[in-house]
């Protein structure tokens, strides 16, 4: 029986008031607790309500049930009263847990044996904070600072203590913290921002940063500034090699370095998922290889692990960068100083061969190649792969959809199978690359792979999560495991 629209209003109210309950107790989590709560890897903190009841809805894609506030909403009363330690906690995945293995138990007998290791140690941290500066702070700098400023909480972890730059005008302070501010891509910055030219700082909610004019990385001293043992992250690109990048490794207080581009040489590529446990703590430059990397490594893997990949062509359909030239002018690299706000421009892409940095098992099995075009976020890559096993589409699909759920590449794998997803649908995505499902060809052993990735945000994202991972700073994660539901076939846009 169809519901009235008196009906369908009241019950949307009424998930609208649980959702709004919610964010004083997601609130109180992350400040008082370290606890930073999540509905399958869509982060809670400062959410709206509307963002809150949109990421219940995404939900659908994990099986044939609604995640409902009624069950959630309980859930994270419970969290509230256990004095957790700090720790990541999906309540998706827990609500889903608790259904399955509950066996009769109360939610807050599960939740304290569940949560056995952290419960009544309130707020207690047991990772160091690690000092960070920005070395540059273009496009991927500064959303590099909004994901670590968004992730500061109380204060662990990687805390962003520095920015260098090299001093473009006497209001320099005041143009970066406006560009901070404000993204004509990525949209206005979530907080406030405050800006102290005596001191040289800009304070952004809260996260007192130093800005710091030098045009040498040999000779800043971050000590002054009480930064030290640094991870110091550069985004200039202007060194690539082992030589130019350990110039940083001489100033004072640096202590490891974090290349936001392909290295060269022996440097370490890492894409994060794939090869991230390879970094040893004798690693003082590592690099995070090309966004185009990260999108389609994770989904490379993936294929190969299951059908085996005999080779391949990668061809990137790239939105144009800060390299090309707005209207014709010289440029050292072919086709690249023509306007890239009026062409499409073919270029050289090095990511199919960089994948065998990350992923040995592919070497000399990918070729590659790449499209600039008039859009300035956004890209995809095409995967044209000849597999060793014989495949179908919807075996592909359904594969790959598992794949971004319960794997250990979910965080950068994602999946899509909407007809009308557009590539501005895809800005600001946290994944390293999201497989639209309707656009995949199988024929037999012949695969077609169409890889959405937001190359500014999604690669962001994956470079916060080496530096992370070079750090030492994740917490405990919980549910430690997943319960496996069915899959829906179901649409996910708008999610």
């Amino acid at each position: 029986m169809s519901q009235t629209s008196d009906s369908c209003l009241d019950k949307w109210m009424g998930r609208e008031a649980l959702a709004e309950a919610m964010i004083p107790v997601i609130g109180r989590l992350y400040r008082e607790n370290n606890v930073v709560t999540s509905i399958h890897g869509r982060s809670l903190i400062n959410k709206s309500t509307m963002n809150i009841l949109k990421a219940h809805r995404f939900a659908r894609r994990m099986s044939n049930h609604e995640l409902f506030l009624e069950e959630t909403a309980p859930l994270l009363n419970a969290l509230s009263e256990l004095e957790l330690g700090a720790a990541a906690i999906d309540i998706a995945r827990l609500t889903e847990k608790f259904r399955a293995e509950g066996n009769g138990a109360s939610l807050d007998e599960y939740l304290r044996a569940e949560l056995a290791e952290i419960v009544g140690k309130r707020g207690a941290d047991d990772r160091t904070s690690t000092d960070v500066v920005l070395y540059g702070f273009g496009r991927i700098g500064r959303l590099l600072a909004r994901i670590l400023i968004e992730k500061a909480g109380g204060g662990h972890g990687l805390r962003l203590r520095a920015i260098v730059v090299r001093k473009g005008a006497e209001n320099d302070l005041v143009k970066r913290a406006s560009l901070l501010r404000r993204d004509s891509v990525h949209g206005s910055f979530e907080g406030t921002i405050r800006v102290d030219e005596e001191a040289n700082t800009i304070t952004a909610n809260g996260v007192q940063i130093q800005i710091i004019y030098s045009d040498n990385p040999a000779t800043v001293d971050y000590t002054a500034y009480g930064i030290k043992d640094a991870l110091v992250v550069d985004n200039t690109g202007r060194w690539r090699d082992a030589d130019g990048l350990s110039q940083h490794l001489q100033s004072k207080g640096a202590a490891r370095v974090l290349l936001t581009a392909p290295g060269k040489g022996e440097l370490k590529n890492i894409v994060h998922g794939i090869n991230h446990r390879d970094i040893s703590d004798d690693d003082k430059i590592v690099t995070a290889a090309s966004c185009t990397t990260n999108a389609i490594t994770p989904v490379l893997k993936a294929i190969n692990d299951k059908f085996g990949i005999i080779h391949g062509h990668v061809e990137t359909v790239h939105s144009f960068t800060n390299d090309q030239n707005l209207i014709d002018n010289f440029h050292k690299g072919d086709r690249r100083g023509r306007s890239a706000a009026l062409n499409m421009v073919i270029t050289e892409t090095g990511a199919a061969k960089a994948v065998a940095k990350a992923l040995p098992e592919l070497q000399g099995k990918l070729t590659g190649n790449a499209i600039r075009v008039p859009t300035p976020d956004v890209s995809m890559a095409i995967l044209n792969l000849n597999l060793e096993k014989g495949t179908t589409r919807d075996e592909v699909n359904d594969f790959l959809r598992e794949m971004s759920l319960h794997s250990d590449l979910r965080k950068q794998i994602d999946y899509i199978d909407s007809p009308d997803v557009v590539s501005t649908d895809f800005v600001g995505s946290r994944r390293a690359g999201i497989v639209d499902g309707l656009a995949t060809i199988a024929n037999d052993k012949n695969l077609v792979l169409y890889v959405w990735y937001d190359n500014e945000f999604g690669y962001s994202c994956q470079v916060v999560r080496v530096m992370e991972e070079m750090a030492g700073v994740n917490p405990p994660s919980f549910p430690a495991r997943d319960v496996i539901a069915p899959i829906a076939v179901l649409e996910t846009a708008g999610a």
